[in-house]
């Protein structure tokens, strides 16, 4: 027998069980505002959207936070809820398993009383609805910056079951959940796999050919071994006009309008060796004209030489000129004569050769450095006859595609799997199926 439902009153929970209440956050949890002053920790915690809470150490390259001023921080307790003022619509919210100090922007919840459970409400913060109400609470640009304040959060309204039903709940959730996310594990572990099986397709295309059967010569390379009898051995730089990189403008905007007309690439726009539009930023036409020497062509293969995304390679598309870039992003512009290599180039950059190179000769400072010189100079084997070479590019189009189609099918199953385990908490959190 389904039980008896009331309207809640509030529009992201809808309908209720009828015995359950709403209550304002406030009167559920509560904040911690300890300080981290005079020094209690000197551990970090971090905020991600997709693993929680975690020490700020395992977020590896992403960012370089100094600890030698940490009074200013906070102190997040284990089982304390720790949200992102700033991040928290777009889903930057987490239970913390680790004592340690956040940063000032972070909240700390934990519940007024033994009548409310830690892991239920956590589970409601989690869910896309709870955090799309949130917008309507925040200041701020949406999905980029949008603070809410303490004051306003407390103010949320929240649902209510008794103390029993909420661990009901929460064990329940905990198993599925579980399930969920080990499906979703499996997905991605699959999606590294196909990733490691293309750079390997690839690198055995372009240092051995298609024909197995064909005699073979060393290479003189330790890194590459064999190569086919008749191929070459010739550095990039002999294949382009120049090898440069990109400047910092003055300004710039991250809204295409009148005045800001011209398309400015960072690493960001680089995914799988392709170019994306996302993020957008754009520079002026003045800006663009001082940094004229940086300024892109649809003959240019771009190639990150610095900070954590180094090696990430893409060819410039027509459809984003006119276009600039900056530092990071090293563009090789190919020759005329040589651009039925341009493809190749590409291929042979996204392959495990290129990780060798980058780990000789990249200078290993806070963040690796690879000079315009050193990938001028690295070597690439090629088939003599240029029909050898479209032969490997249309093999290497058709076996990328194949795999990329696969990763694909992956991505959409975690994407299905992780709307699916939202909509599961939402349905359960808010009473609407029964445990």
């Amino acid at each position: 027998m389904s039980r008896e439902m009331k309207d809640s009153g509030i529009e992201w929970i809808g309908e209720i069980p009828k015995d359950w209440e709403i209550k304002p956050l406030k009167h559920i949890l509560k904040e911690r505002k300890e300080k981290n002053d005079p020094i209690i920790t000197k551990d970090i915690l971090s905020l991600t959207n997709d693993r929680g809470v975690i020490p700020y150490d395992e977020k590896g390259n992403q960012g370089n936070k100094s600890k030698n001023d940490l009074t200013g921080y906070k102190i997040a307790y284990p089982n304390d809820i720790v949200l992102n003022s700033m991040n928290v619509v777009i889903g930057s919210v987490g239970k913390s398993k680790y004592f340690g100090c956040v940063s000032p922007v972070y909240y700390m919840l934990y519940p007024i009383n033994k009548n409310f459970d830690i892991d239920y409400y956590n589970f409601i913060f989690q869910t896309k609805v709870f955090q799309n109400n949130l917008k309507g609470y925040g200041n701020g640009i949406l999905e980029i910056r949008m603070r809410i304040s303490m004051e306003k959060l407390n103010t949320v309204c929240l649902p209510v079951p008794s103390i029993k039903l909420q661990r009901e709940i929460v064990n329940f959730l905990n198993e599925k959940v579980g399930e969920i996310d080990r499906l979703i594990d499996n997905a991605k572990k699959s999606i590294e796999e196909y990733k490691k099986y293309k750079q390997s397709v690839i690198t055995e295309a372009v240092t051995k050919g298609l024909d197995s059967n064909v005699e073979m010569k060393d290479s003189g390379v330790e890194w590459i071994g064999e190569i086919p009898k008749d191929w070459e051995f010739r550095k990039i730089k002999s294949f382009s006009d120049i090898i440069s990189k990109g400047t910092t403008p003055k300004e710039m905007s991250t809204i295409k309008d009148s005045k800001y007309t011209i398309r400015y690439i960072k690493s960001e726009n680089i995914v799988d060796d392709k170019l994306i539009d996302k993020p957008e930023f754009y520079i002026t036409n003045d800006v663009n004209e001082e940094l004229k020497r940086s300024q892109l062509t649809d003959k240019d293969i771009l190639f990150v030489i610095a900070g954590a995304s180094i090696g990430k390679v893409a060819i410039m598309e027509g459809d984003l000129l006119p276009a600039n870039t900056n530092q990071a992003i090293s563009f090789i512009r190919i020759k005329d004569e040589y651009l039925i290599y341009k493809k190749y180039l590409w291929y042979f950059l996204q392959s495990n050769i290129i990780k060798v190179v980058i780990n000789l000769y990249s200078v290993q400072s806070a963040q690796p450095n690879l000079s315009m010189e050193n990938l001028g100079n690295i070597k690439i084997p090629f088939p003599f006859y240029k029909n050898d070479i479209n032969e490997i590019i249309e093999y290497l189009d058709n076996k990328c595609y194949e795999i990329e189609n696969l990763i694909f099918k992956k991505e959409k199953l975690i994407s299905e799997l992780e709307s699916y385990k939202k909509s599961l908490i939402y349905e359960y959190v808010t009473g609407k199926k029964e445990v």
